[in-house]
């Protein structure tokens, strides 16, 4: 062989390598997935104040003010969407921002329940803070209902097993704490009328339940000055 076919052979050779193709890393994904996004954080709740009564708003007409909403800013979370329940009326509005406030006109003299969803860009996962109540100032008001009672146990929807009594609990509160009294209903009716009677706790043990039923139960909070307030309807079954 020739010295000149010899020398095109390597020069070839010398081009097929550093062409094609020799890798550093061979193993390394041409492709590499993303990083996960981080799931956002809860946040905690600043204002307005749980279990009190609101006023700061700034009056806007005889039946409505507009009050600032604010929460700490929490880690991973690009916005937040503000749920917010007209507990006379159980309506649900929703406000989004992105920064840690947003201004809200409400009706005077009611009480509401909020709390805000942390969200982030590029994932479905959530986080929420915990719920907060509190009643926004209305003309002339100088003592306020109590606020609705929530439901403890059993908890909403739940399904208990092999019993014949079952203990109803609850928490109540008031901006002017003075709840003098609990009324219980409970029956097989979707709107219960049948009272168990009036209680200065917030507890009712030994309530006889049958299984095979539904039951829906509501609690009636009574102050000193003759204010009350209905609870949603909660309901659990018994097999």
């Amino acid at each position: 062989m020739s010295w000149k076919v010899k020398l095109n052979i390597l020069l070839l050779s010398g081009l097929f390598i550093a062409c094609g193709g020799g890798s550093d890393n061979p193993g390394s994904d041409p492709d590499p997935e993303p990083d996960p996004v981080p799931a956002p954080r809860a946040t905690t709740l600043i204002f307005p104040e749980n279990n009190s009564e609101c006023t700061t708003g700034v009056v806007v007409s005889d039946t409505q003010s507009q009050v600032l909403f604010e929460w700490n800013e929490s880690e991973n979370t690009d916005s937040y969407e503000v749920n917010l329940r007209n507990l006379n009326t159980n309506n649900t509005s929703r406000f989004t921002s992105n920064t840690n406030s947003v201004n809200i006109t409400l009706n005077r003299g009611t009480p509401y329940e909020w709390f805000v969803v942390s969200r982030a860009d590029g994932t479905s996962e959530t986080a929420n803070s915990p719920s907060w109540r509190f009643y926004n100032e209305g003309p002339g008001i100088e003592n306020y209902a109590p606020f609705p009672a929530v439901a403890i146990s059993p908890e909403r929807g739940a399904i208990l097993n092999g019993i014949t009594s079952v203990d109803l609990s609850w928490t109540g509160s008031d901006v002017d704490n003075d709840i003098v009294d609990y009324e219980v209903y409970l029956d097989t009716n979707t709107d219960p009328t049948t009272s168990l009677g009036i209680t200065a706790e917030t507890s009712l043990p030994d309530v006889a339940v049958s299984a095979g039923n539904v039951y829906y139960w509501k609690v009636v909070t009574r102050d000193s000055q003759g204010n009350s307030s209905t609870s949603e309807i909660f309901q659990f079954r018994v097999d």
